[in-house]
C-alpha cells in the first residue's frame, strides 16, 4: 500500500523560493562590483598604467542601473530586490560596534546643531521654490519633507499623514531619487578638489544628501571612516522623521486637508514613536554595548565585515531600483525645486562644517 505525500511548503520555505532569486541577483551584481574593482587594480600593476580606483559602491551601481534601465529588473526577483533597504539598515546597525557612545555624542552634538540648521534652510527653501513655481501644497509638503529630513522613507511617512495623493508623492520620490544619484556623484569629486578630511567630509554628506542609501554610498566612495560619519550624522536626521511629519500632519488638519491628529501628549507621542525609524535605536544599542565592552575586538572586525556585505546587497539594490523612465514622467518642476534646495543645502552645510571645523574647531 503506498501513500502520497501531500505535504505543502511551510512559510518559510516558502519565503526562501521568494526572496532568493533577487537576493542572489543582489549579490551577483555587488561582488561583479567588487571584482571589477579588484581588476582594474590588478590591471594597472600588470601593466604599470596609473588607473582610476573606482570603488565598488560605483560599480555596482552603475551595473544596477544598467541592468534596471534596459533589460529591466525580472518579475521573479522583484521581492529580494526589494530587501535593499533592510540590508542598509542592518549594515547601519552592525556599524554601531565600530561607535564608542562617546564618539557618537562628541559627533552627534555637533551634528545635531548642524542638522536643525539645515532643516530650517532646506524647508524655507523648497516651501518658497514651490510656491514660486506653482506646485500644489501637499507636494511641497512632500519635496520639504523629502529634502530636509531623510528622503524616501520621509516622503512615504508624510504621504500617508498628510493625505497625500499617490501622484505627489510619485513625483517627491522621482526627484528625490534624481537627486540623490547627483549628489552621489558629485559630491566626491567636490571633497577631494577641496581636500575635506574623512571627518569634514561624513558630516557634510550627512547633512546635505537626502536618501540615507545614497548617503551611504557617497561616504564609502570617499572611504571608510567617511562613510562611519555620513552614516552617524544621517540617522540623527533620519532620528527627526516623527516630529517633522506630525508638524505637517497637524498643519493640513487644521486646514480640514488631512486626517486630524488626536490631541494630547501621549496620542501625539505615539505618533511620533510609530513614525520613528527603529535601527537608529539598533545602532545605538550596540554602540552601547561596543562601550560596555562586550566585544572583543575580533568581534569589532567581524561585525564591520558583515555591514559591509549588507551595503554590498544595498548599493546593487540602489542601482537596480534607479529608473530612469519612472523619473521622466514627474515632469521638470519638482526636479528643479529638489534641485536647487539640494545646491543650497549643500553649500550651506558645506559652510557650516568648515567653520566648525577649521575656524572653531569643533
Amino acid at each position: 500500500m503506498s501513500t502520497t505525500d501531500t505535504t505543502t511548503p511551510g512559510p518559510a520555505s516558502t519565503a526562501v523560493v521568494r526572496y532568493l532569486p533577487g537576493l542572489l541577483l543582489l549579490a551577483a551584481i555587488g561582488l561583479v562590483g567588487k571584482y571589477a574593482q579588484n581588476g582594474l587594480k590588478d590591471l594597472g600593476k600588470a601593466t604599470h598604467t596609473t588607473l582610476p580606483d573606482i570603488e565598488y559602491v560605483l560599480w555596482a551601481i552603475l551595473l544596477g542601473a544598467i541592468i534596471s534601465n534596459t533589460v529591466g529588473v525580472p518579475r521573479l526577483c522583484k521581492p529580494g530586490v526589494g530587501t535593499y533597504e533592510f540590508w542598509l539598515k542592518t549594515g547601519i546597525v552592525l556599524l554601531g560596534a565600530r561607535y564608542l557612545l562617546g564618539d557618537v555624542a562628541k559627533i552627534g552634538g555637533v551634528g545635531l546643531i548642524l542638522v536643525f540648521i539645515d532643516i530650517a534652510i532646506a524647508t524655507t527653501i523648497v516651501l518658497l521654490l514651490a510656491k514660486w513655481l506653482k506646485i500644489g501644497g501637499k507636494l511641497a509638503s512632500l519635496l520639504a519633507i523629502g529634502t530636509a529630513i531623510c528622503g524616501v522613507s520621509a516622503i512615504i511617512a508624510g504621504r500617508g499623514a498628510i493625505d497625500a495623493d499617490e501622484e505627489d508623492s510619485g513625483y517627491a520620490i522621482a526627484a528625490i531619487l534624481a537627486l540623490g544619484a547627483v549628489a552621489l556623484f558629485s559630491f566626491p569629486l567636490i571633497g577631494h578638489a577641496l581636500n575635506l578630511s574623512d571627518q569634514e567630509y561624513g558630516i557634510w554628506v550627512g547633512l546635505a544628501v537626502d536618501n540615507t542609501a545614497e548617503t551611504t554610498a557617497a561616504g564609502a566612495l570617499y572611504s571608510p571612516e567617511a562613510q562611519d560619519t555620513a552614516v552617524l550624522v544621517k540617522s540623527i536626521r533620519n532620528s527627526l522623521i516623527g516630529f517633522a511629519v506630525l508638524g505637517y500632519a497637524l498643519y493640513w488638519s487644521t486646514r480640514g486637508q488631512a486626517q486630524a491628529v488626536a490631541r494630547g501628549f501621549l496620542p501625539r507621542a505615539a505618533f511620533v514613536w510609530a513614525k520613528f525609524p527603529k535601527f537608529v535605536l539598533g545602532f545605538l544599542a550596540v554602540s552601547a554595548l561596543a562601550t560596555a565592552g562586550a566585544f572583543a575586538k575580533a568581534d569589532v572586525t567581524s561585525l564591520g565585515n558583515l555591514s559591509k556585505w549588507a551595503f554590498l546587497l544595498t548599493f546593487a539594490g540602489v542601482g537596480l531600483n534607479f529608473n530612469l523612465r519612472e523619473m521622466r514622467k514627474s515632469g521638470f518642476r519638482p526636479f528643479l525645486v529638489g534641485a536647487l534646495a539640494l545646491a543650497v543645502v549643500a553649500v550651506t552645510a558645506l559652510t557650516e562644517v568648515l567653520i566648525a571645523s577649521r575656524v572653531i574647531g569643533l
